[in-house]
């Protein structure tokens, strides 16, 4: 019976995918006819959750897609209306298989964030902890194989209608997408993700990060109950101030645990932009929302750290034979032509930081994003294609290097001996 039920709410969405790419061609038709990246953004936000995951897959794989795609969707919004409370009430209670008020003494009926995925409500645990709720919306799984289905059929028939598209194996980058999504979908693996990053912190000693911990028998795939975080985002500089601690040093704690988690944890946090890294009450660093990992295989890693150590002392011959090992490529690619324009990047990346102007954090995402595209089509123009989590491993990066423009624009990244960020 469920089959048939799944078959029917599938058969209903992609009715309901067809009236809305049926509506944006009518307005096409009409004559409203935006820039097309942005007519696909806007599609695409029309569509809900699968579409809206796709966009901001798009936005952080410029190793895949057309820069001006790539641009677009870093706009995409993952913001969905509210659920009413009632229905956050009653997924909990079905998922923890008890009445509410035996697992938590209150929550907020006003939502802290709503995405395409999920809801997070403020609790409090009939124990006293002060925890977030992140509660997964209704039928979202449903939606998102019926789309990545659908996707799936598209792609297969965009690759035969357009054979130079082959390369980039279109089908292959819907089932990358679809196994990132459904892995978002499952709180178990995001709650193992935390299990296992605190793990991280404790054998190598690190008492000046934390991540939130899941409190199991209130945690299922569909509802996960974390300790809730009292603190600010990391580049909110004045309230740091007021925490007495020195934003430096708060930086370099940061940045001292993400690089050692490359070579010393199963994964690395993929996602570490400012709002997922908090300056506690108590001066550590708690880094939030394991969704987004990303796995990074040795003889990779070795190639990533030659090109972050040639980066540091400005080497461009180091930072381009390391870009040729860690791309895939059927051509000779010649190091001195590559490091050449390198050069030139960064040239122009000196302009762009000035060192006198405040630097906001609006900035600091585009910018990362600009950089990032320019290194990977530096390397495209040369033969080059990078896997995805080069491009992942990248992004973070260069947030860390915005921030250090925020936070601490005297400090010298490369000099400074309390960074241990190869070793």
């Amino acid at each position: 019976m469920g089959t048939v039920t799944n078959g029917i709410k599938g058969a209903l969405r992609i009715g309901q995918t067809l009236s809305v790419l049926g509506r944006t061609g009518v307005d096409w038709v009409r004559g409203e006819r935006p820039p097309t990246p942005r007519l696909v953004r806007q599609t695409f936000e029309s569509l809900g959750a699968t579409y809206i995951k796709l966009g901001q897959f798009i936005a952080s794989s410029p190793t895949f897609f057309p820069k001006e795609y790539v641009e677009e969707f870093q706009y995409c919004l993952d913001k969905t209306p509210n659920l009413p409370f009632s229905v956050i009430k009653k997924i909990i209670r079905e998922e923890l298989d008890r009445p509410l008020d035996q697992v938590y003494s209150h929550i907020d009926p006003v939502a802290l964030a709503s995405a395409s995925i999920a809801q997070v409500h403020a609790a409090r645990l009939v124990t006293g902890e002060d925890v977030v709720i992140k509660v997964q919306k209704p039928g979202v799984e449903n939606i998102l194989l019926t789309d990545l289905n659908f996707l799936y059929a598209s792609a297969k028939i965009l690759e035969t209608l357009a054979p130079k598209l082959s390369w980039t194996s279109l089908s292959g980058i819907v089932e990358e997408i679809q196994r990132t999504m459904m892995e978002e979908c499952d709180f178990i693996k995001e709650a193992n993700n935390l299990k296992v990053f605190r793990n991280f912190l404790h054998d190598t000693h690190n008492e000046d990060a934390t991540v939130p911990l899941v409190y199991e028998h209130c945690s299922t795939r569909r509802v996960l109950t974390m300790e809730r975080f009292h603190g600010v985002p990391l580049t909110d500089l004045e309230s740091i101030r007021g925490y007495a601690r020195d934003p430096e040093r708060t930086l370099i704690t940061a940045m001292n645990t993400w690089f050692s988690s490359l070579t010393q944890c199963e994964f690395f946090h993929a996602d570490v932009h400012a709002g997922n890294l908090m300056v506690l009450k108590d001066g550590r660093v708690g880094f939030i929302d394991f969704g987004i990992v990303g796995r990074i295989k040795p003889d990779t890693w070795q190639a990533v750290s030659d090109f972050i150590s040639s980066v540091m002392v400005g080497n461009f011959e180091g930072m381009a034979d390391a870009m040729i090992r860690i791309g895939v490529t059927r051509e000779t690619v010649q190091v001195s032509e590559l490091a050449a324009d390198l050069r030139r990047l960064y040239q122009q990346m000196d302009k762009m930081v000035p060192d006198q102007v405040p630097y906001e954090m609006e900035q600091a995402e585009d910018d990362v994003n600009h950089i990032l595209m320019d290194m990977v089509k530096i390397g495209e123009s040369h033969g080059l294609h990078f896997p995805r989590e080069f491009a992942l491993l990248l992004k973070q990066f260069l947030y860390f290097d915005r921030y250090v423009h925020i936070l601490a624009p005297e400090m010298d990244v490369f000099m400074d001996e309390r960074l241990n960020m190869l070793h």
